[in-house]
């Protein structure tokens, strides 16, 4: 057990319905709002599924995004389209499955893309979520990390302005104005790059700088609608908390990762309440559509499994796998969606099998912006975040890595997937690309993914294993699509 005990982790449900009762006030049912809404999407980089107290963490608390759960929706079957941050990110802003775009991995230098099959950045002029919304007359902010191109030796790439964004803060995985970690070997390569003024920052005063910067956009634009992407990235490793944030977290855990870990979880969730208090000061929480999740599951570095410290920090829950992982511990996330009047308060929703591919088409809807809908891979979910039903259409596939080079690998064999995924309905089915090591589940009763049923419904595996290596063979290559740039 992660806690050293015997202790039962409670269910989401239960969590979120003990959070509702305790609130001293509830949203209104009515809306009375006239504005399109204003939209603050956060993205916490590296959380498990149960790292947060409501679904499941009981060594530390994580009060304020516990709060937007009750004041809002819970998701429980809310997939990101990777199981590593660049083509996750990829998928939220363009409504595609990454590999489409060239982008099956994380992002690094010039030859480890070329190596993996993959292109230095995303196409600027592919659709996007920021684009999308701001022509629909709002002010976009891109806060935080972004990691869709710049940094390393990558100085080309276009800046967020270029994808819809008015303005923006990144960190060493972007270009324009950016914050980078004092003493770190990426952010003095970063440096090096230009384009776009740095300054040098501890990583534990990241989240409050950026915070503090989508505070002082939304009192800027408090008068017209907005969309702010608040991407954090300090669960990920190396968790530098001060001594006084560890010395808080000495009952949480014995030591070790897990209790830096700890630590930043709490201060990242702090962070968050501070933006969440900000909404409250300038009048515009009821008008305002908050989402929170992770871009993928709980870091898998092999180096944390020699030492004396333990396994990786960060909890999938009941699921199999981790970051890197096209298991459902690397790619099933919770998804928390707040809007007063519009969502209600203390909701679980346990079947609506939404992706990271439909924001762009779901907040689209909402905004009343156009876009083209053909060049789009998700649906409108918004039924599904206002608690009408929803019923997925279309299958969702993923791909993790072209071929060998991928960028991280889980070191337990039993967390290592097949690099092919596809979800239809109840059933789960992951293949390699070459045909080879075909697993079925049913999701619906086994989401532990722990019998494999690909012999015994050999109907049912034979055509998902049809329908997911057609669909990878219609991917793109890094040389196809640079060739289509120079048309």
């Amino acid at each position: 057990m992660r806690n050293g005990g015997t202790r039962r982790r409670p269910s989401p449900r239960a969590v979120v319905w003990l959070l509702v009762a305790a609130l001293p006030w509830l949203p209104s049912a009515s809306f009375a709002g006239t504005l399109p809404p204003n939209i603050v999407f956060i993205l916490i980089d590296d959380m498990g599924f149960a790292d947060l107290s409501v679904t499941g963490n009981t060594m530390v608390e994580t009060r304020n995004i516990d709060r937007i759960a009750a004041e809002g929706l819970l998701m429980t079957q809310f997939y990101v389209a990777s199981p590593i941050c660049s083509p996750s990110r990829v998928a939220f802003t363009t409504g595609n499955f990454p590999s489409r775009h060239g982008i099956n991995s994380c992002l690094a230098t010039r030859e480890h893309n070329a190596a993996r099959d993959m292109v230095d950045f995303l196409d600027p002029q592919v659709p996007t979520l920021g684009r999308t919304l701001r022509s629909a007359g709002y002010a976009t902010a891109h806060v935080g990390k972004w990691h869709m191109g710049g940094g390393r030796d990558v100085g080309d790439a276009p800046l967020p302005a270029a994808y819809g964004f008015d303005e923006s803060l990144v960190a060493f995985e972007g270009l324009g104005e950016r914050l980078l970690p004092i003493e770190d070997s990426l952010s003095d390569l970063s440096e090096a790059l230009g384009q776009g003024p740095t300054t040098r920052v501890n990583w534990r005063e990241l989240a409050p700088a950026y915070v503090d910067r989508s505070i002082e956009f939304m009192r800027r634009n408090h008068d017209r609608p907005f969309y702010l992407q608040l991407w954090l990235n300090d669960v990920h490793s190396p968790w530098a908390p001060s001594y006084a944030m560890v010395k808080e977290q000495f009952d949480s855990h014995p030591g070790g990762h897990q209790q830096r870990f700890n630590a930043m979880l709490v201060h990242v969730d702090r962070q968050i309440g501070r933006l969440m208090d900000a909404l409250d000061e300038l009048g515009l929480a009821g008008n305002t559509l908050v989402l929170v999740t992770s871009d993928n599951g709980p870091t898998i570095w092999h180096s944390y499994y020699t030492e004396a410290f333990g396994p990786p920090p960060g909890d999938p829950g009941p699921y199999r796998g981790r970051k890197g992982s096209l298991y459902e511990g690397g790619i099933r996330m919770p998804l928390i969606v707040r809007w007063p009047g519009k969502v209600s308060a203390g909701r679980v929703d346990d079947t609506s099998i939404v992706s990271a591919i439909d924001f762009l088409p779901t907040l689209a809807a909402i905004a009343d912006a156009e876009f083209a809908a053909g060049q789009v891979d998700g649906e409108n979910a918004s039924d599904a975040l206002l608690g009408r039903g929803f019923e997925r259409k279309d299958r969702l596939f993923w791909e993790y890595g072209r071929n060998a080079e991928h960028y991280v690998l889980p070191r337990d064999a039993h967390e290592l997937s097949p690099n092919v995924a596809v979800r239809d309905g109840r059933y789960k089915l992951l293949v390699n690309a070459d045909g080879s090591r075909v697993e079925l589940y049913d999701i619906a009763n086994d989401p532990g993914e722990t019998d494999n049923l690909a012999d015994r419904t050999p109907a049912v595996a034979d055509e998902l294993v049809r329908s997911a290596l057609e669909w990878r063979a219609g991917l793109p290559g890094r040389e196809a699509l640079l060739a289509g740039k120079d048309r």
